[in-house]
């Protein structure tokens, strides 16, 4: 696989497989392991069954073992309109085809809305783990506002056998600290009925976009993530990043934003995309809390894209890969190569931490 990999990584493949990382080095981590539940959740505040349903979510799919997942996230549905994101594959408005781009393509876990999920969980709930999605930015006001809303509550999320709730939070947002209440004390209600969080911890302000965009940036999102598990998420979701210095650029001027010390992008963090993203994984608590980089929109090589992703994130010390658009805008068989392609990045041992 090693041989594949090298070759859909391109031009790229030096850089990335033989980077040595000398930011934050690998002995700090605590690394995605077949004994991940026993060595980093269990000594924490997780109830018996939280631990349970990670473990199961931990041992389904091709990844089943190793400590990593790959998750099928389809909420596109709300957040980019139904007809946007299915016009490219109408069968995913069906919500069986997405469970079954997930069995197939043989990922760990399926995260969807509530409806989705619920339309079909009598046939799949206990065939797959469930990730139910309990608040989405609807597109449909006018103008479009962008806003994190609850769509149904934790206890519907139990009923249907869901091994995980997942959310977003806008970090940054005007909305942020009502988002940040109100899903901890979902995240909070879940744990106690024995589901696993997963947060989406994005980061939105306008005033972000300056030179570039730094809602990418290394400092803003690794903070984000540190917030995320602050809250209790279990696994954190995040983009990955493409430049640093949010913190720094957002101070020019005079304005005082945030607190930065320079040794965060001198000592902590370089130009290069692995020590960008292990920065992130710093912020969860040096991996305890396992990082999850999502898969980006589809595009024109959406398969060597998908590769390069996990690869940086394993050897950033990450926990795996959420990919949805890239499996489900197109033939479910093209789909099911995707995503297999990903989880070979982290069956492959000689793809190993930087």
């Amino acid at each position: 696989m090693i041989d594949r990999i090298t070759e859909l990584l391109g031009s790229q493949a030096d850089a990335l497989l033989n980077h040595t990382c000398t930011t934050i080095p690998k002995e700090l981590l605590h690394l995605p392991n077949a004994s991940t539940v026993d060595t980093i959740y269990a000594p924490s505040d997780r109830n018996v069954h939280v631990l349970r349903n990670l473990q199961w979510i931990l041992d389904t799919g091709r990844l089943a073992g190793t400590g990593y997942v790959s998750i099928l996230p389809v909420d596109q549905g709300i957040e980019h309109s139904a007809g946007a994101s299915f016009a490219k594959n109408p069968i995913y408005f069906d919500p069986e085809n997405i469970v079954r781009l997930a069995m197939e393509g043989g990922c760990n876990a399926v995260a969807s809305t509530f409806g989705v999920l619920g339309s079909v969980a009598r046939k799949y709930s206990h065939k797959i783990p469930f990730v139910v999605k309990i608040n989405h930015n609807q597109l449909l006001t006018y103008p479009n506002t962008y806003d994190q809303i609850l769509f149904g509550t934790v206890q519907q999320a139990a009923d249907m056998g869901a091994a995980a709730v997942g959310a977003t939070i806008y970090f940054g947002s005007e909305e942020s600290n009502r988002q940040i209440v109100e899903i901890a004390e979902a995240f909070a209600l879940a744990h106690e009925l024995g589901m696993a969080t997963i947060l989406w911890c994005y980061v939105r302000n306008t005033a972000f976009k300056q030179d570039k965009d730094y809602h990418v940036a290394a400092d803003l999102t690794g903070q984000a993530n540190h917030l995320g598990v602050t809250i209790e998420a279990d696994i954190i979701k995040q983009k990955l990043p493409e430049n640093n210095g949010g913190f720094r650029a957002l101070n020019m001027g005079g304005s005082s934003y945030g607190k930065l010390d320079e040794r965060m992008y001198t000592e902590l963090s370089s130009d290069h995309p692995i020590d960008l993203t292990r920065y992130q994984v710093a912020n969860c608590y040096m991996g305890r809390i396992g990082l999850i980089n999502s898969g980006g929109a589809s595009g024109t090589n959406d398969l060597a894209e998908a590769v390069t992703t996990a690869v940086i994130n394993k050897r950033a010390g990450g926990m795996g890969l959420i990919s949805g658009r890239k499996a489900f805008q197109r033939p479910m068989a093209d789909g099911v190569e995707i995503l297999h392609a990903i989880q070979d990045v982290y069956l492959t041992h000689e793809v190993t931490i930087a």
